[in-house]
C-alpha cells in the first residue's frame, strides 16, 4: 500500500497552483473539488508513489525481500493514481454535501485512498490485488490506514504544510 500511502502526503506537501475543477461550479452552485485539488499536486503526488513503487520493486529484486507483497509496475501507477483520485471523489462527495475543504468527514477521510486503489485494481489490475490483497491483509490495510492517515496529518499541521491537523 506505500505506492497509495504516499501521494497525498506529496501532494500536500509539493502541490499548489491551478485547481483541477478551474475554478468551475457543479450544477448545485458549490465547487467540483475546490482549491486544494490542483493539478500540480495531482500530478507530483501520483509521481511521489509510483517513485516509492519503483524503489520497493528494486529492493525486492536486489535483497530478495519475500516479506513484502511482489509489486508491479502496473500495480504501482493503479495504488498511485487510485489513492488520488478517491481522494478527488471523495472531495466532490464532500462539496455536494456542503461540507468545506479541510472539514473533518471522519472514515471517508481515512479510506478514501484506500477505496480508490483498490477500484482502480479492479478495473485493471484484479488478479494482482485477488492474489495480493488476503483477507489477513486487508485487515491490517484496514487497521494501518487511520493510524497512518492522522500520524501524516499532524506532522503536516506541525510542519505548516497542512491548515488542520485531521
Amino acid at each position: 500500500m506505500l505506492p497509495a500511502y504516499v501521494p497525498n502526503s506529496v501532494a500536500a506537501a509539493l502541490g499548489g497552483g491551478i485547481p483541477i475543477d478551474n475554478g468551475r461550479n457543479f450544477t448545485d452552485g458549490r465547487r467540483l473539488f475546490g482549491d486544494g485539488k490542483t493539478y500540480r499536486g495531482f500530478f507530483i503526488g501520483v509521481a511521489g508513489g509510483i517513485l516509492v513503487g519503483w524503489v520497493q520493486i528494486w529492493l525486492q529484486g536486489v535483497f530478495s525481500l519475500s516479506f513484502l507483497p511482489v509489486q508491479t509496475f502496473l500495480s504501482v501507477a493503479l495504488l498511485a493514481s487510485g489513492a488520488l483520485l478517491g481522494d478527488l471523489a471523495k472531495s466532490f462527495f464532500k462539496r455536494r454535501l456542503g461540507k468545506a475543504s479541510g472539514e473533518r468527514w471522519p472514515v471517508a477521510d481515512q479510506y478514501d485512498l484506500v477505496a480508490g486503489a483498490f477500484l482502480m485494481l479492479a478495473l485493471f489490475d484484479l488478479p494482482w490485488l485477488l492474489q495480493t490483497v488476503t483477507l489477513p491483509v486487508l485487515f491490517w490495510i484496514l487497521v494501518l490506514t487511520p493510524i497512518l492517515h492522522k500520524t501524516a496529518n499532524v506532522i503536516g499541521y506541525l510542519t505548516g504544510v497542512k491548515d488542520v491537523p485531521w
